[in-house]
């Protein structure tokens, strides 16, 4: 993958810090939506079909939040973390186990890290860690 591996024990010290960034996150997602939402509705366009450009063009008021998200999101990327998903508040860190690269699977919420899933399957393909500590120990 080119990552940098995370153990464990460095995921969950990037928890605080993460928590901050993904409420802050999803704080101003509002209140972003709820601008998309309105333009879209004065110029007649789905909110979906709005860009930020267009979106800055005709609130540019909205600038400070825009770049506060920006912001927000490089700081996720600066750790090494990959975020996933605002909505759940999905960060995943890159680590190896028993041999094999998969990802460390954090929900906005969560007090651990306690998922993992291999790099391909996603969120619905969470494991969780305990099994695979167990019976990492049971074979030790």
């Amino acid at each position: 993958m080119g990552d940098t591996l995370f153990t464990l024990r460095e995921a969950n010290a990037l928890i605080p810090k993460l928590e901050i960034i993904i409420e802050k996150l999803q704080r101003h997602s509002r209140a972003l939506q709820r601008e998309v939402d309105e333009v879209a509705q004065v110029i007649g366009a789905r909110p979906e079909d709005l860009t930020t450009p267009q979106l800055l063009e005709l609130r540019p008021a909205l600038r400070p939040v825009v770049d506060e998200v920006e912001a927000l999101h490089e700081e996720i990327r600066a750790c090494g973390a990959h975020f996933k998903g605002l909505e759940l508040g999905l960060v995943d860190f890159p680590a190896e186990l028993e041999g094999e690269v998969v990802l460390l699977c954090w929900q906005y919420g969560e007090q651990e890290v306690a998922y993992y899933h291999a790099i391909d399957a996603g969120f619905a393909g969470r494991k969780p860690l305990d099994a695979r500590r167990a019976r990492q120990r049971y074979l030790q």
